[in-house]
């Protein structure tokens, strides 16, 4: 006698796949996603400080015995916004040009010098008023040394 074993049933054919739409599509989920970030980084950057050039052109004689330079911006609250210095073997170019993030108004511009020769350091104080422009030029003149 045989034995006869029982299949088990087929399984059923698998069902045809819906057809993707776009409503079903991850595509536009994620295309709205990139859009939103893309808008904010837009915003974020279009919010941001504006990089500045504050040129410093120095005027009149003294400034070959300059070995030093530190500048400082100060807003209304006396903060320091910036800081920075500068040395020279031989005296600053005629121009010295500093970059900086300002946004539009006014600031205190304090710049020590150290003048070779001189035990103290000499200190020139400027207004500064920032427009829409990215330089803002201003002519620095040495005080009569006081021997």
């Amino acid at each position: 006698m045989a034995e006869v074993t029982e299949q088990p049933p087929a399984p059923p054919p698998p069902a045809p796949k819906p057809r993707e739409s776009w409503r079903t599509h991850p595509l536009p989920k994620r295309l709205a996603l990139i859009a939103i970030v893309a808008v904010g980084l837009w915003l974020w950057k279009a919010t941001d400080v504006p990089e500045r050039q504050l040129i410093l052109q120095l005027d009149g004689a003294g400034w070959s015995d300059v070995r030093a330079m530190d500048l400082q911006v100060l807003d209304d609250e006396e903060h320091i916004l910036k800081r920075e210095e500068r040395f020279f073997a031989n005296g600053p170019p005629p121009e010295v040009t500093f970059k900086m993030p300002l946004p539009e108004g006014t600031f205190r511009t304090l710049v020590f010098l150290k003048v070779q020769g001189r035990e103290q350091r000499v200190r020139l104080e400027e207004r500064v008023s920032v427009g829409e422009g990215e330089a803002i030029v201003r002519q620095l003149r040495l005080p009569a040394s006081s021997r």
